[in-house]
């Protein structure tokens, strides 16, 4: 399975709703599963990317009710740090390391805030705005879509 088409997939998985997701075509077997999102108010215009559609159709082979433990609503304001690509996200360089930054601290533009693994590679997610981190919206180990909001910072 190509990574085009993979992101096709993702993007059919979220635009049906489904918290949880498998599919298998030969012998490559993908699993994703999306945690509830959160409500987010930025200071500046968000834009919104539309989803494409999968050629192919899907078939489900997991439970895709809806959790019962979703948050509410959660306003945050702010400046979005948002991810610029899909992986891994890790609060730190390694599993026994301090993670790069916590609600509360202060951070300069260009300071790194965490790492998102993608395909093997170790990408550094920089901060883009100088000021002091309101919410870290996503948690070490999280699987993190293209463009999702994973820091505030004010």
């Amino acid at each position: 399975m190509e990574v085009s088409q993979l992101i096709e997939l993702m993007n059919a998985v979220s635009e049906a709703g489904l918290t949880d997701f498998c599919y298998e075509e030969n012998g490559v077997s993908v699993k994703i599963k999306k945690h509830p999102e959160k409500k987010i108010v930025a200071s500046a215009p968000v834009e919104m990317i539309a989803p494409t559609a999968v050629a192919a159709p899907l078939q489900v082979c997991a439970d895709t009710s809806v959790s019962a433990d979703t948050d509410v609503s959660e306003e945050v304001t702010g400046n979005i740090v948002k991810s610029p690509l899909v992986g891994t996200f890790y609060s730190a360089s390694s599993p026994d390391a301090a993670p790069y930054v916590q609600v509360g601290d202060m951070v300069k533009k260009g300071q790194v805030l965490g790492i998102v693994e993608a395909m093997k590679l170790m990408n550094e997610i920089e901060s883009e705005f100088d000021g002091t981190v309101k919410a870290i919206l996503v948690k070490n180990g999280d699987l993190v879509e293209f463009d999702q909001p994973m820091f505030v910072i004010e």
